[in-house]
């Protein structure tokens, strides 16, 4: 399976946000996700330890991210970084950002179920 980036279907659209995402690949969620500056742990609240639980994969476009996680340990994700971030974390951006993730679909669903509900 493959798809060009802009052909994604459109997920969320809001002023300065949008989300392109497609399930169904093997289990994974695919998404580009385009934001400005955020703060997640207003929108994670209520989540387990009021964090995310699904770990991600993915190539930072642009901006940068500062990722907590539930352990307390701290990383900046810039532009040009591939990444990993496990179950359990946070992030705060100061500016646009925009990035490529992989999630399992399962661990995700349960986050934008919670998001539906905010």
């Amino acid at each position: 399976m493959h798809s060009k980036l802009d052909n994604l279907p459109v997920f969320m659209e809001a002023p300065g946000t949008k989300v392109l995402m497609q399930q169904g690949w093997g289990g994974i969620t695919v998404a580009y996700w385009m934001m400005p500056a955020t703060d997640s742990r207003p929108m994670l609240k209520g989540l387990p330890n009021d964090s995310c639980p699904a770990p991600h994969w993915g190539y930072m476009i642009k901006g940068s991210m500062q990722i907590t996680y539930d352990d307390g340990t701290e990383e900046t994700i810039s532009a040009g970084d591939v990444f990993y971030m496990p179950a359990g974390h946070n992030a705060i951006s100061e500016g646009e950002i925009a990035w490529i993730e992989f999630s399992p679909e399962k661990e995700l669903q349960m986050v934008l179920d919670h998001l539906a509900k905010k």
